[in-house]
């Protein structure tokens, strides 16, 4: 599980929670990309990891949402190229 998995789920967070906490400070995105980031599939913009850092009120570093890989938890981390 990546630590941005971890952490939404860690407060009862749906990805349309994220989404909507994410738009209501200026990020537009959707729960398709936002659950391909959280998974580790794709790479968020280094302005979206920010927001999402923001989200989390600092639980998160941008490097835990943009190299999930490095923190493996129980490995279920796909790497990304």
């Amino acid at each position: 599980m990546t630590p941005l998995k971890k952490a939404r789920t860690n407060r009862g967070w749906r990805l349309t929670d994220v989404v909507e906490r994410l738009r209501a400070i200026g990020e537009d995105t959707d729960t398709g990309n936002l659950s391909r980031v959280e998974r580790g599939v794709q790479r968020p913009s280094a302005t979206l990891a920010e927001q999402l850092c923001k989200v989390f009120e600092g639980e998160l570093t941008e490097l835990h949402i943009l190299y999930p890989e490095r923190f493996p938890g129980d490995g279920s981390v796909k790497q990304v190229a």
